[in-house]
Parts: structure tokens; sequence; C-alpha cells
């Protein structure tokens, strides 16, 4: 695995060059420096009051309701929910008070969330076990369970079965798609298209880094021509699809993506936990860990927001993994850490 990600590097240099050398037109140039690049933003730590007594696990499933409030779906005060009777998806106000909780016993591992525009909260649960999970459940804002894709607790590669579920995403008009897959060369590795009311339409993708295929695709987010921008993190890249699954560009000059969001300006916001320069998971040397800033317009990078962790290529993941942004203001959840952190524009 570890040869192959060397390998991956320069195939994919080779893809730009002969497969499909319009694609590449959009990347940066191929001299410029990663990692220099202006942080025009100012973290703020432990904003949001917990409940006397609970800790936050780890996240990667946060989001931010029309309301203003904040989402976060965290792993049960560690990095698992198995056995726990913690609620895992709490709900807080703007300035960080808790409102309420649920969901205990009813995830394993809460991956990814999406908030849709009923302000219904979908989530992915990536681990399987005692009759739940590897599956994606609907909720409305007082936790009742509206819908479910999959079957919950059975793992499989059919139309109602998925394998590692990372990512949902709800479009405008109700579509569904999801990214499934989260180990590299094994179990899935695909995007999954259902209709509003559920039905599967088609899936895409497959093992490997030729045109169109994923490994490990990580998130998910929609731009507001309404193409589907898939974080291969495995791959070091961002491919942007149309929704019948065309490939339209491939970016790899937002890092290594393990969370992205578009907002209603067309800013893409990546999060890159894992770059790192050891020839091991996470390969991905000469690039800085932490969030990267550019427009979907034109595909530039203009900002960099870096991991506080000085010494996290020691790890295999650091910083920020789900990202939301709102106003103006990002929140990321974080894995090793087991945070959520808010950003703000410097004055």
């Amino acid at each position: 695995m570890r040869n192959r990600t060397f390998f991956y590097g320069a195939l994919c240099a080779a893809l730009f060059l002969t497969a499909a050398p319009a694609l590449a037109q959009t990347l940066d140039h191929p001299d410029a420096d990663p990692n220099a690049y202006p942080d025009p933003y100012t973290q703020v730590n432990d904003f949001l009051k917990l409940p006397p007594g609970r800790v936050m696990g780890s996240v990667t499933a946060l989001g931010v309701d029309h309301q203003g409030n904040i989402w976060v779906a965290d792993r049960c005060g560690t990095n698992d929910c198995k056995g726990s009777k913690l609620d895992p998806i709490m709900e807080f106000d703007a300035n960080g008070n808790f409102i309420k909780a649920f969901g205990a016993g009813k995830l394993l591992f809460p991956h990814g969330m999406y908030i849709d525009k009923d302000d219904h909260i979908w989530l992915t649960d990536g681990h399987v076990g005692n009759g739940i999970g590897d599956d994606v459940i609907e909720f409305d804002r007082d936790g009742k369970m509206l819908r479910t894709l999959g079957t919950p607790g059975v793992t499989g590669d059919g139309e109602n079965t998925f394998s590692e579920p990372n990512a949902v995403l709800v479009t405008p008009q109700g579509e569904i798609f999801v990214t499934d897959g989260h180990t590299p060369d094994t179990g899935n590795s695909r995007i999954i298209h259902f209709n509003k009311n559920g039905k599967f339409v088609k899936s895409w993708g497959g093992h490997g880094i030729g045109l169109g295929r994923v490994e490990v695709p990580h998130a998910l987010a929609l731009d507001k021509e309404g193409r589907l921008y898939v974080a291969d993190r495995y791959n070091n890249r961002i491919l942007i699809f149309s929704q019948d699954g065309t490939v339209i560009d491939i970016w790899s000059q937002f890092g290594r993506p393990s969370g992205i969001y578009i907002d209603e300006n067309d800013i893409l916001y990546c999060t890159d936990s894992e770059s790192r320069t050891p020839v091991e998971y996470g390969f991905h040397p000469g690039w800085t860990r932490g969030i990267r800033i550019g427009s979907v317009k034109d595909g530039v990078v203009r900002a960099l927001i870096p991991d506080i962790d000085l010494e996290s290529d020691r790890h295999i993941t650091s910083g920020g993994e789900g990202i939301w942004v709102h106003d103006g203001v990002i929140y990321s959840g974080q894995v090793r850490q087991k945070a959520v952190v808010k950003y703000v524009p410097k004055k």
C-alpha cells in the first residue's frame, strides 16, 4: 500500500497530461509553494459549553442550521459509541450554549453530517454491529428518525447496503448523494445517487486513481451550478463530477482533503488533516496540514489556516476533518484532539 501511494502521485501527473489534459487547466502553478498562503483567521477554542460531566469525543460530523444553531455528532466522548448510553447528537446556539441532545443507541461511529433545506439532520454511520450502523439516517430537529438509507447492521455493496459510508449530501431539489468506503483497496469505494424518495438511481467510482475512480471518498460538497465535489482523500485530490457521474475536473491544489465545504459565495474550504512526509498512510510530502481556502470559480487557493500541532507529521491525523461555514465563521471538527474549533475572520 505504501509503495502504491508513491506510484499514485506519478500516475496522477501522467493522467493530467494524457488522459484528460483539459482537466488540469485550473490547477495552481506546479512550482507554487502549497503552504505559502496568508492566514486571515483567529482561532477560538472551547466555545461550546457542554453539559456537566460531558466531554467531547472525536468529531467529523457537524453543521449549522438555518437558525444559526450548531449541531455536532461526536463519538460519545471517545472515538466510538459502541456500548455508550450518551446522546451523540448535540445542538448548541450560536453562542455555544447547549440546547439538547439525542441519538443514544442509534449510531456507532458518526462520520458525516448534512443539514438540508428543511433543517433535517442527516448522518452517516461508518461502523456496523448489533443491528445498527453502515447506514445513513435522517432525523428531524427533535430527534425523530424520518428515514434510513442502507440496511442497518448489514454491510454490502448493493443498492441498499453500504460499507463504511463517509458523507451524505442533499441537493436543493432533494436528490441524495452518499460517498461509501473508508478503507483503501478494501470494501466499497463509490459515490451513490438516490432520488428524493430514497430510491437508488446509480453509483460510480471504484478503487484506484484512474479517471473517475476514487480511493477513500471522504467528503462531499455542492456548488451553485450543482456540481459535486468529492474529497478523494487517499489520492490527494478533489474530484468534481456532474450529478450523473461525469468527471468535470481534478484538483490537487487543496491538499489531502478530509473535509470540504462550499459556501453561498462559492468559496471552497478544505481540511487537510493527514498530509505527511513519512512514506505511510497519509503520504503527501511537502504539504502542511490545515484548512485551505479558495474559490470554485477559478480553483485558486488564497488562504491557509495551519494546523496548530507543530509535530502533526508524526500522527496519522491532526487538526480539522469535518467542516462547516456559516456567516463567514468556520467550524472545524477534530478527531485526534476531540474538539470543535471555531475560526473567525481577523479584524
